[in-house]
């Protein structure tokens, strides 16, 4: 299964995870967080932007194999994730 994205494509049968997080800052320092953990705290934080992460680690592996999807809006990440979603549909 693959999926076109625009930055190339991504083997979706090799995926152990697969999730949305918003890239934030805060105190000067970078990170990413939940979707839910940004909305409960958008006051608190810059928001940088969204990301969808294709984590290809095996489990109990310590070398972390990721790929990362960046969107620039919340409806962006959402319609990645439902034509995404499509693919196990089937």
């Amino acid at each position: 299964m693959l999926y076109k994205s625009k930055d190339g494509d991504i083997d979706l049968s090799t995926i152990t995870r697969l999730y949305p997080a918003a890239v934030i800052q805060m105190y000067g320092e970078v990170a990413e967080m939940s979707l839910e953990w940004m909305q409960d705290n958008a006051q608190k934080v810059t928001l940088l932007h969204y990301v969808l992460v294709f984590d290809f680690t095996p489990l109990n592996e310590e070398v972390k194999k990721k790929q990362t999807l960046v969107f620039d809006t919340h409806e962006k990440l959402i319609a990645a994730m439902t034509e995404i979603a499509q693919f196990y549909e089937k």
